[in-house]
């Protein structure tokens, strides 16, 4: 019997963990440790992929529309300057494009109201290689604002707010005056909505326009063809990099920010709290293993007649050993492959499930105002789930060790004795 194949083993645990007349509470026992295993997996899963989903939407679409990097100057200067900083610019190797830019504030107004707003001057054909824009304008497009020189684009948001759908006017205020012989008027012109877009995010969504870079220019009254530079990257998160390295070799004169400017806190915040909220979760799965322990104690302790058995036809300390430890694996098994099941479902439908609640009780889980986007992302990753599922494993697998000791060390004549 000391030279028992591995099968008796596995066999002997698995009929431990079976229900019969005469384990209930072993069966009982390994369920509770079952269960609450799949939960913290699946749970854990599922906020990941949670915590994927914004720092994907943070990163594709959101960045994606926002400039990398952003070179300014309040200096009237020409066309061939601007040209020659765009050179200076493409000698760092991870800038990827740059394209002209009129960066300005201003106001839109319509007789539903007025909304002050970002404006930004773009060169429709060139903006495609520093922005993503067009992917996210649902109605019209990018290519309108070559056709319409009094074009403009709008998001969804400040659409609704000011009632105006595709095709109809607004007016759009310069914070710039002119000045005649009764009174100061504010310069103004009336475009026309050709494109909505809809990126997820109140700050963009609500307060940030596109126009024409020479109605722009007409509008604010420049005498310079550009006021701005938007330069692309090859890694957004190497950005800074990229800003420190211009500041260096650009005179002071000109302002270079990048997106950390306007979004680093938000996405600082996301990655913080992806580590706590992941930390926490890693603790109740440990609880869950402590819970395996436990259970194994238990199942020990109810099983000291069987064992006491064992030992007496010759089983040794290392095949009594080798069953509790399969009986931790198998439940340890049984519940990743649950939490596996539960962890994924989870993920896929976690947006849908966000999106029914919202509608049914007439709630909005992320206010726009506050969050970065206004919907539940998700995005399911293999690395995270294959991380999981050995770290589960790996705390199962430590989880048997006392138990299963604990069981070998038993003696059969005190054991019997007992029962």
């Amino acid at each position: 019997m000391s030279e028992a194949p591995t099968s008796i083993p596995k066999f002997i645990a698995t009929r431990y963990i079976r229900v019969g007349k005469r384990s209930h509470l072993v069966s009982f026992m390994s369920a509770i440790s079952i269960v609450g295993l799949s939960l913290g997996i699946g749970i854990l899963i599922t906020v990941l992929s949670v915590m994927n989903g914004f720092d994907q939407e943070m990163r594709e679409n959101i960045l994606g529309i926002v400039p990398h990097v952003t070179v300014t100057s309040d200096a009237n200067l020409s066309s061939e300057a601007w040209h020659e900083i765009a050179q200076t610019t493409y000698e760092f190797p991870r800038v990827i494009s740059a394209a002209p830019v009129i960066e300005a504030a201003g106001v839109v107004a319509t007789e539903e109201g007025s909304k002050g707003v970002v404006v930004n001057g773009i060169n429709p054909e060139l903006e495609p290689t520093v922005s993503e824009i067009d992917r996210f304008i649902n109605q019209g497009s990018l290519a309108q604002l070559e056709n319409e020189r009094w074009g403009i684009i709008i998001g969804e948001t400040l659409a609704q707010r000011l009632q105006v759908r595709l095709g109809d006017k607004v007016d759009l205020y310069s914070p710039s005056i002119t000045l005649n012989p009764l009174t100061p008027l504010a310069n103004f012109r009336q475009f026309e909505v050709v494109g909505v877009f809809r990126v997820g995010s109140q700050e963009l969504d609500a307060e940030l326009v596109v126009i024409n870079i020479t109605a722009a220019r007409a509008l604010f009254r420049l005498r310079a063809p550009s006021n701005g530079l938007r330069i692309r990257t090859d890694d957004v998160m190497q950005a800074d990099n990229t800003r420190l390295q211009l500041a260096s070799e650009l005179p002071n004169t000109f302002i270079i920010s990048s997106w950390t400017a306007q979004f680093g806190a938000i996405y600082e915040n996301i990655v913080f709290s992806r580590s706590i909220i992941s930390f926490m979760l890693w603790l109740l799965v440990g609880v869950a293993a402590f819970n395996l322990i436990i259970s194994l104690i238990m199942i020990v302790r109810d099983k000291k007649g069987d064992i006491a058995i064992l030992r007496t036809l010759g089983a040794s300390p290392k095949l009594i050993n080798r069953i509790f430890m399969w009986q931790g694996c198998l439940i340890g098994a049984s519940g990743i492959a649950i939490g596996l099941v539960l962890g994924v479902i989870g993920s896929l439908q976690i947006t849908n499930v966000a999106e029914f609640i919202e509608e049914t009780f007439s709630i909005q889980l992320l206010n726009a105002e506050v969050y970065p986007i206004d919907f539940l992302p998700s995005q399911l990753s293999f690395i995270d789930v294959v991380f999981v599922i050995a770290g589960v494993f790996i705390l199962a697998l430590l989880a048997t060790v006392y138990p299963a000791r604990r069981a070998a060390a038993i003696q059969p004549a005190e054991a019997l004795r007992a029962e």
